[in-house]
């Protein structure tokens, strides 16, 4: 059984084709600079090495297109019907959605409704979706949700301490990202303690260039550091996170500064770009240690900030049975995961300093034998849980 996962961007179309009896990858890719010029794609077939080639691709269109002629010509898609389904990821499913939907009108009309929500994303995640239905009609199609797992949130972790009206009539509340991420690194954690999700309490830390951290009790999200946006919670490679919202007027006052401005400057400039100049956690390290003292205050401001919540996370869930790290950062920044659990002995925290510096693995424990706590280490791998979810939508309906 196949399944095809799309993720669609304004400007690219991410692509994975999975063989669900083993989990295995058949194909990945990535089409990028749709509507320049020439566009790029980008593939690899199992462990074969990437192919990278020039086409043109005005639009989606012809960048699904491009896709679908490719899954033919590797011999991996004959006919459409050896697809089970095609998995859509969708960044924002708003209150409508708590899990994967079988796409039909009804659920493109709400995904366009929350577009004021994730005017960046929704658009492109909706242009994938139409042009994947004109072009491959006849295979059911699952709209899979960033936010869906965060549903879970109780009123008061949801809510902001602002006027109700902005709740009810624009939605204005906590929804939570990376849900997708959190959600597949919570079962294969349960399933490495040997626990029922549904009996797990974990704090799981995803850290890439975008990051957040979740308070997961009994399996389900109850507290997210983003917020109604991406642009809340933790430190990042190129967004603030949590910062005083009145720096905003004074930016507006002192600066005359447009909103447009300050929102590119909060997003797109600050962080740990902001800090040093450089969002790639990587560059800032060599920087560091080559005495760069803005790139040595991104670092340490990057993992305080990430202890702060680690701690409050804590008293939320009052009882937890692992720390998880993954993400690009989380899986293989050895230094951070050090920093960041520094000093933690008081909620049974200690780290092996030889296990921590082992290459990352699907799933491995770097805590002493002796710790109280288990500190997990956990590939994501957000294609496989977007197709495990499409495929058990499916099997419901």
């Amino acid at each position: 059984m196949k399944i095809l996962v799309l993720n669609a961007g304004s400007s690219s179309v991410k692509y994975s084709l999975l063989d669900m009896a083993d989990h295995s990858v058949l194909i990945a890719g990535l089409i990028e600079r749709i509507g320049e010029s020439v566009a790029c794609h980008s593939y690899h077939v199992a462990d074969s090495a990437q192919v990278r080639l020039e086409i043109k691709s005005a639009n989606h269109q012809q960048a699904l297109q491009v896709l679908f002629e490719t899954l033919s010509a590797c011999a991996l898609l004959n006919e459409p019907q050896e697809l089970a389904c095609i998995g859509h990821r969708v960044v924002h499913g708003g209150e409508y959605f708590r899990e994967p939907a079988l796409i039909n009108a009804q659920v493109i009309g709400y995904i366009a409704e929350v577009v004021p929500l994730a005017p960046l994303h929704n658009p492109a995640n909706l242009l994938g979706i139409q042009e994947a239905m004109r072009q491959m009609g006849q295979i059911p199609q699952v709209a899979v949700f960033d936010t869906a797992f965060h549903q879970t949130l109780p009123d008061y972790a949801y809510r902001y301490p602002l006027p109700e009206k902005l709740y009810v009539e624009q939605g204005v509340r906590r929804y939570g990202f990376h849900g997708t991420s959190h959600r597949h690194v919570a079962g294969k954690a349960a399933q490495f303690l040997g626990k029922a999700l549904a009996d797990t309490n974990l704090i799981t830390l995803h850290l890439g260039n975008g990051a957040s951290v979740t308070a997961i009790k009994n399996g389900e999200s109850i507290d997210t550091s983003m917020g109604m946006t991406p642009l809340e919670g933790l430190m990042m490679g190129s967004r603030c996170g949590d910062i005083d919202p009145a720096i905003h007027f004074y930016l507006s006052r002192s600066l005359n500064l447009s909103n447009d401005a300050i929102e590119n400057l909060l997003n797109k400039d600050s962080g740990c770009k902001g800090i040093c100049g450089e969002n790639d956690m990587r560059t800032i390290h060599q920087m560091a240690e080559a005495g760069d003292d803005h790139a040595r205050l991104a670092l340490a401001m990057y993992a305080y900030r990430i202890k702060k919540y680690i701690g409050a996370y804590f008293a939320v869930l009052g009882q937890v049975d692992a720390l998880v790290f993954t993400g690009g950062i989380g899986e293989n920044d050895a230094w951070l995961r050090a920093q960041c659990c520094q000093d933690m002995t008081l909620f049974g925290i200690a780290l092996d300093p030889q296990k921590n510096l082992q290459p990352s693995r699907p799933c491995q424990n770097i805590s002493q034998h002796s710790a109280a706590l288990a500190v997990l280490v956990i590939s994501t791998d957000e294609e496989l849980e977007i197709a495990m979810q499409a495929l058990a939508c499916l099997e419901d309906q």
